[in-house]
Order: C-alpha cells, then structure tokens, then sequence
C-alpha cells in the first residue's frame, strides 16, 4: 500500500521500473519495495517491449532477469518466467516470448526456451521446450481416482505435546488412536 502510493510521481509501476534500468538507486529500491508488497519479483534487467498487461495487477509474478518479453503479452497471476543457470542443464539459459503472448494463472516457462507469437499457454501449464507460433499449451489432463471410503482431508498438526485437527475454526485434539498410530510413523528409511 505505502509502496504504490509514493510511485504516484513515477505515473506507474511501469515507468518506476524502467527508471530502475537507468540505474536510479531510489527507484530501484521504490520498485524492489512495490514487489515486496505484491510477492513478486520482476527483474529490473528484464527486458519488455512494451508494457504487459497483468489483469489481476503484479501479484505473485516472478521473471528473472535477462528474460525477454515481446508486445502486448497478458500475463496473469502466480506466473514464472524463469532462467536456468545450472551449469550442466541441457536448457541453461532464459526464456524469450513472442509478441501477443497470453500467460495463463500459475503457468512455468523455464529455460532457454523460445515461444512464439499469438501464443497461449494454459494455466498451470510447465513449459520448457520451444512453442512456436499459433499454437496453444496446455498441462496434462486431469486425472480422476474415485475412492470407496470417504477421504479424511483434515489439517493434522502438532501443537502444545499433542496432535490436534482443524475443524471450524478451531483446532480440537486427536483421540482416535489410529490416526495417531499413523501420524507418527516414520517413513521407510533406504
């Protein structure tokens, strides 16, 4: 909140940013901090064509630096555009996007990969081979287990030397020794 106010005088977040590449120290640190706010980290050495559209606002977005963005790309929430600087990776390197890419929410792009223009990559998508233009990623297909017995979801915890379930608002404490006999198993050691 305090972060988008004082970059008023910038015009947007956009020109701080761009301000920040041009070595400004308090426009780094102003832009670093509007990150900080929104839990996202948009490298300031990035590289952008033209302003993206983010319709969800920079929430949660990361894009590591040397990555290169074409124009009029839609990039939604929980996106990674991310290098891979592993030096024994077969895809070391950063991605670069085509122009009229649209992200869809939680989407991965990781690697030297190159995607095209009038691309759409699905949300959730996890792309790291090259896309080229006109094409559509998606992620696998959803894969349904029916199970015969009801699926006990419950959050278990261990708190004040005993464990504990979360129910409507409160935690209540196991009693059911079963489930404590489970809970308390080790894994298999190799």
């Amino acid at each position: 909140m305090i972060a988008r106010l004082l970059i008023k005088p910038f015009g947007s977040v956009w020109s701080l940013k761009e301000k920040s590449v041009s070595g400004s120290g308090f426009a780094k640190l102003l832009y670093g901090l509007y990150q900080y706010e929104n839990n996202s980290s948009i490298a300031w050495n990035s590289s952008f064509k033209s302003e993206p559209c983010f319709p969800h606002g920079m929430k949660s977005i990361f894009i590591s630096g040397a990555a290169q963005i074409g124009h009029n790309c839609v990039i939604f929430q929980q996106v990674t555009i991310g290098s891979v600087t592993l030096p024994d990776a077969k895809s070391k390197g950063f991605p670069i996007l085509g122009d009229n890419v649209y992200v869809g929410s939680g989407a991965k792009i990781v690697g030297a990969v190159k995607i095209g223009n009038n691309v759409r990559i699905g949300a959730n998508a996890v792309v790291y081979k090259d896309v080229p233009d006109n094409c559509v990623v998606v992620s696998a297909e959803q894969k349904i287990i029916e199970k015969d017995e009801p699926l006990d979801n419950r959050f278990y915890s261990w708190q004040k030397k005993k464990w504990v379930y979360f129910d409507k608002g409160t935690y209540h404490e196991v009693t059911d020794a079963k489930i404590i006999d489970s809970l308390e198993q080790k894994p298999d050691s190799e």
